[in-house]
C-alpha cells in the first residue's frame, strides 16, 4: 500500500430543491388554494476520522466529491426529499485546509470525530408560503439555494508521543522494532526507511505510548534534499524527540558533526521544531569495545555540550532499551498530567505545536513551489525530492507503512 500524507480535493455540497407551485384541485371544492410544497435540502459534505484508515491514498486519484441536489417540492404540500450527505473518511491525525484562504477547517484527532466542511443548499419555498388575504392564488415560489464548494488540502500527521530523529542508518528502525511490535524494513544500507512507521511501546500492562520513526535526515534537508524533510511535519504532535546517534558509523564520519548537522537542519526547517525537547540516544554500542565505551560516549557528550538526558543503548541487542522505555513513559505521563493541571503550560505546549504545524506547512509548500519553478525553467537541482510530488502520480513508488496497535 502506498503511503500518501497529502492530497488535494474539491467538494461540492448539493443544491436545494426548488419550491413547487401547485393548486388544490378536487371535485366539489371550489377555489382550493395553493398547496405547493417546499424543496428538499441539498446534501452536505462531512469529514470523519476513522482509525481503520492509515493513508490518504483514496483521495490521491478520486479528487472531486459532489453531494446530490435535493428533490423539488410536490403538490399537496409535500416537501421534496432531502439529499443524503457525503462523508469523507480520513485517518486520525488529518488536517483539512481551505486552499484559497489557508484556513484550517478541521483537525481530526479523535476516532469517530465528524465535522461539516460544506453545507448543502436550503430547499426553496412552495407557493403555499405566499398566500394571504389579498393574494388567494399566489404564483410565487423560490429556487433552492446553491450548496457550498471548496478546494481543500488534506494533510496527514501521524499521532505519536515520541519521534525519532537521526541520520540515515543511525538505527532508528532497529530501535522501534526492538521496543514495539512494528516491523519496518531494516538493512545494512542507508535510506531503508521511506515512510513513517508507528509502533506502540508498552512499558507495562497498562502503560504505553506511541513512537514514530521517520526517514533519516541528511545535510541540506531543509532545502529539500532527501526524504526526511517531507515527513518532518509528522513530528508536530510529539511530546519528545529522540536524537539517535550512531557512535560507530561505517563510513568513519564524526558522530558529533552529524548531530550538529541535524540540529542545524531542524532550525532551518522550523524554529518551533528546534525548541522541542530532545533526548540524546547513543546507539550501536555493541560495535564498540567495552573498554572504549565510556570514553567515546563522554567525548561525544562533551563536544556537543549536551545538557539534556543521555541514554546509551544497543538497539540490535536490546541493551539499555528497557531503561529508555521506562524513562520515556514516566516523562510522557508527567507532561500529560502537567498539561491537564497547569493551564498556562498546556496553552504554551499547544501554541508550540500549532506554530510548528504552521511553519512546517509553509516550509513544505515553499519547497514545492520552488521545485515547480525550477522544472518550468528547465533547471535540475541535485537532491530535489519534490520534483515528482503531486505532479506525476504514476511515478510514486510502492511503499509499505506499518501501523502496529
Amino acid at each position: 500500500m502506498k503511503f500518501v500524507d497529502e492530497a488535494f480535493i474539491e467538494i461540492h455540497a448539493g443544491k436545494g430543491g426548488d419550491g413547487c407551485m401547485s393548486f388544490r384541485r378536487e371535485k366539489y371544492i371550489e377555489y382550493g388554494g395553493p398547496n405547493g410544497g417546499d424543496g428538499g435540502s441539498g446534501g452536505s459534505v462531512f469529514v470523519e476520522a476513522d482509525s481503520n484508515i492509515n493513508t490518504l491514498i483514496d483521495y490521491r486519484y478520486d479528487r472531486i466529491f459532489r453531494a446530490h441536489t435535493g428533490d423539488a417540492g410536490k403538490s399537496r404540500q409535500a416537501s421534496g426529499k432531502s439529499s443524503e450527505d457525503v462523508v469523507l473518511r480520513v485517518p486520525v491525525g488529518t488536517t483539512v485546509i481551505d486552499v484559497d484562504t489557508e484556513e484550517v477547517l478541521a483537525d481530526m484527532t479523535r476516532d469517530g470525530e465528524s465535522i461539516m466542511l460544506a453545507r448543502g443548499g436550503r430547499g426553496g419555498l412552495g407557493n403555499t408560503h405566499f398566500k394571504s388575504s389579498t393574494n388567494r392564488s399566489p404564483r410565487q415560489t423560490t429556487k433552492g439555494t446553491p450548496g457550498e464548494s471548496r478546494a481543500l488540502r488534506l494533510e496527514l500527521k501521524v499521532l505519536a508521543d515520541v519521534g525519532l530523529l537521526g541520520m540515515p542508518n543511525a538505527g532508528k528502525s532497529t530501535l522501534i522494532r526492538t521496543v514495539s511490535s512494528a516491523k519496518p524494513k531494516v538493512a545494512d544500507y542507508p535510506f531503508t526507511t521511506l515512510v513513517p512507521n508507528l509502533g506502540v511501546v508498552k512499558a507495562d500492562r497498562y502503560r504505553s505510548f506511541v513512537m514514530a520513526d521517520i526517514p533519516g535526515l541528511i545535510e541540506g534537508a531543509a532545502e529539500g534534499a532527501g526524504l526526511g524533510v517531507r515527513f518532518l511535519k509528522h513530528l508536530a504532535r510529539t511530546r519528545l524527540l529522540l536524537h539517535v546517534l550512531d557512535v560507530a558509523p561505517l563510513d568513519e564520519s564524526d558522530p558529533v558533526a552529524s548531530a550538529v548537522a541535524i540540529a542545524g537542519e531542524l532550525e532551518k526547517f522550523s524554529s518551533a521544531l528546534s525548541e522541542q525537547e530532545r533526548w540524546l540516544v547513543l546507539n550501536k554500542l555493541d560495535l564498540v569495545l567495552d573498554e572504549e565505551r565510556d570514553e567515546i560516549c563522554q567525548d561525544i557528550v562533551e563536544r556537543l555540550q549536551w545538557a539534556g538526558p543521555v541514554f546509551i543503548i544497543s538497539a540490535a541487542t536490546g541493551d539499555g532499551c528497557q531503561d529508555l522505555v521506562f524513562a520515556l513513559m514516566n516523562a510522557i505521563e508527567e507532561r500529560r498530567l502537567r498539561e491537564q493541571e497547569d493551564e498556562a503550560y498546556g496553552e504554551q505546549q499547544q501554541e508550540l505545536r500549532s506554530r510548528l504545524e504552521k511553519e512546517a506547512r509553509e516550509k513544505v509548500q515553499a519547497l514545492k513551489e520552488q521545485s515547480r519553478k525550477n522544472r518550468e525553467a528547465g533547471k535540475t537541482v541535485e537532491g530535489d525530492d519534490f520534483g515528482d510530488d503531486e505532479f506525476d502520480d504514476d511515478d510514486d513508488h510502492d511503499m509499505d507503512i506499518i501501523y502496529e496497535q
